[in-house]
């Protein structure tokens, strides 16, 4: 009985060191993880960040001007399509009233 007690839990430890995986290497970041993050003051404004938030600022503000223009135009030939059917609607009132 008591070889037994001390041999069941033995077996169980040595179970679950044999489940684990085995690993040479050691544990990596994942992806997207790059270590600490900037402290705050002059550490986080560093030129390169002020010129990359610079440019990112400056493709999007191209990409809202280029959905604007392709807007734009969609509403200008909307517009002609309209005036022409209002031509129309005019044409065929005046023939309906003679």
């Amino acid at each position: 009985m008591f070889r037994q007690s001390i041999a069941r839990p033995l077996a169980s430890a040595n179970r679950l060191v044999g489940n684990r995986s085995f690993s040479a290497i050691a544990p990596r970041m994942g992806e997207g993880d790059t270590g600490a993050p900037k402290s705050g003051g002059a550490a986080s404004s560093d030129s390169f960040s002020r010129r990359e938030a610079a440019n990112e600022a400056v493709y999007i503000k191209q990409q809202e001007q280029e959905k604007l223009q392709a807007l734009k135009q969609k509403l200008s030939v909307q517009r002609d399509q309209l005036n022409e059917l209002e031509q129309h609607v005019d044409e065929l009132s005046k023939g309906k009233q003679q």
